[in-house]
């Protein structure tokens, strides 16, 4: 009975022609869409494991708001005696930078055991009164000294305050060689330079954290936009920078 239930399973496809065919190719059909799926299941395990690989420049070099410490050197000649012009425009362009209304303490170091010693004292004295004259409230500024390395040598008088900046990491970060990679990513520099440069650019670094108030409304300016409107007009400013002819 075994031998002839085992003719029969081999001749039956031989007899049913087309359908024979139709059955013997379902398996197949099966196994090769079976094969497909795991292959897009696959392609979206990938795709969400490189999604999840930070690639922005601005999560890999962010802005932070951070005190920094702003610093200038004013060399002094050991035959000066007091501030001279070029001093007082340097240090005035330095003072631009502080900020009157956190009024953070001023600095002022004159070297001792320099060859400028008593110069140096002078001017500092000068800068002090500068400062006072700039808007520096005379109670933040603060009268100290440094040793000099060198007795001969003329050491500068040394201005500094601390203010908050916007700034990022530091640039020029090469871990990896770029031709020795062939992952489709930017590398660990990208962007650091640009974050930089508009991080320096930042007047007031509070800007990141948040709008400012809005400011007082111009009545006059707009009560004329408003009649220029209403009137279907055109403003004369618009229409100076247009480049539009008809």
């Amino acid at each position: 009975m075994f031998q002839s239930s085992k003719i029969i399973a081999i001749a039956a496809p031989a007899r049913s022609g087309r359908q024979g065919i139709r059955r013997s190719a379902a398996p197949v059909l099966a196994v090769m869409l079976a094969a497909s799926l795991a292959g897009c299941a696959g392609w979206k395990r990938d795709s969400v494991t490189v999604g999840a690989i930070p690639d922005d420049y601005r999560t890999n070099h962010p802005i932070m708001i951070a005190e920094k410490n702003q610093k200038i050197d004013l060399p002094v000649g050991a035959g000066d005696r007091g501030m001279t012009a070029s001093q007082r425009a340097t240090l005035l362009g330095f003072l631009d930078g502080y900020d009157k209304g956190a009024a953070p303490a001023l600095t002022i170091a004159a070297p001792v055991g320099s060859a400028n010693e008593v110069a140096a004292a002078a001017a500092s004295r000068d800068f002090a009164r500068l400062a006072v004259a700039a808007g520096v409230s005379r109670n933040r500024i603060v009268m100290t000294s440094y040793q000099s390395v060198s007795p001969e040598a003329s050491a500068p008088v040394r201005v500094a305050y601390v203010s908050i900046k916007a700034q990022t990491d530091k640039c020029g970060r090469w871990p990896d060689d770029l031709l020795q990679t062939s992952e489709n990513k930017h590398y660990a520099d990208y962007g650091c330079s640009y974050q930089n440069n508009l991080a320096a650019q930042m007047a007031n670094p509070a800007d990141l954290l948040g709008p400012r108030k809005q400011s007082d409304i111009d009545a006059e300016n707009r009560s004329k936009v408003i009649d220029i409107y209403r009137s279907r007009g055109i403003s004369d400013e618009f229409l100076g920078n247009s480049e539009v002819t008809y």
